[in-house]
């Protein structure tokens, strides 16, 4: 990817800076040159060589009131990277709407906002660089990770028609798909557990923290972030890790219900009874 000519030193604002990727994400673009401001709820300094900022990508005035401030300080915005994030475990049925609703009100609605308040100055500027953070799950459904996949789902939908709206502007726009990495992570639970699906959430949970604990350090993802930022022609979506790769490998080039059986491997999910159900239409 060839290198974007941005301006010296270019200013870089990624939210989500208290831990994992974004902050291993600041913490590269602050070694290569750019300023960089981070973002919290709390607004508390935490990282050398960069100015922290307050913010909550779920409220409207806590955006802008950011966006203001980042005007005031820097006056031009070069790279936003859309880190902020929230993770659930839970089955679709436990889950209820308010839940849903919340995870979605950071996953998705936190990110467009970010990006209506970002937009104006990048467009007056004639540049600029939105790179989103999306997941293995927002091209799997990932059992037991369903809500939590169909927020990343409408992300990486989003990200592609901005990214051909915005593009006439000089602005460029990419999805970074990362698989489990290093992060620490928190998973959120419903409050509303129904127990026939203890057991295999149980194993889907376990196997997740695994992958968790045994990635790549997050300073790999913080690089593809990176590389996505100053690149002229970034792809659309960068998968990070060998597990995203493959993923979206076999998606391609199984069927529909083999690519079901490399689920169910890999979570130890059972698979259909054995016979049908009585219920079944005739």
């Amino acid at each position: 990817m060839e290198p974007l000519a941005i301006p010296r030193p270019p200013i870089a604002l990624v939210t989500g800076t208290s831990s994992g990727f974004g902050a291993a994400t600041a913490k590269v673009f602050a070694e290569r040159g750019f300023r960089v401001f981070g973002t919290s709820r709390s607004g508390a300094a935490g990282l050398a060589n960069v100015e922290t900022l307050a913010l909550d990508v779920d409220c409207d005035r806590s955006v802008h009131a950011c966006m203001d401030e980042l005007r005031r300080r820097a006056g031009r915005i070069d790279v936003l990277v859309n880190n902020a994030g929230r993770a659930m475990v839970g089955a679709c049925e436990e889950t209820r709407a308010d839940e849903a609703r919340a995870l979605f009100e950071t996953n998705v609605f936190g990110v467009m906002r970010m990006v209506a308040a970002t937009l104006p100055l990048m467009r007056a500027q004639g540049c600029g660089s939105i790179v989103n953070v999306g997941s293995l799950s927002g091209f799997v459904g990932v059992p037991f990770h369903g809500v939590y996949a169909a927020s990343k789902h409408a992300l990486a939908g989003y990200t592609e028609a901005l990214r051909l709206e915005v593009e006439p502007f000089g602005i460029h726009v990419c999805l970074v798909e990362p698989a489990a990495h290093c992060t620490g992570i928190r998973m959120h639970r419903p409050e509303r557990i129904v127990p026939e699906y203890d057991a295999p959430r149980s194993r889907v949970e376990a196997t997740i923290q695994a992958q968790i604990l045994g990635g790549n350090p997050p300073e790999r993802v913080a690089e593809a972030i990176l590389a996505a930022a100053v690149s002229r022609s970034p792809p659309l979506r960068h998968r990070v890790g060998g597990k995203a790769r493959f993923a979206a490998f076999a998606r391609r080039i199984f069927s529909a219900r083999a690519f079901e059986n490399v689920i169910r491997r890999e979570f130890q999910l059972p698979g259909k009874p054995r016979r049908t159900p009585r219920c079944r239409a005739e």
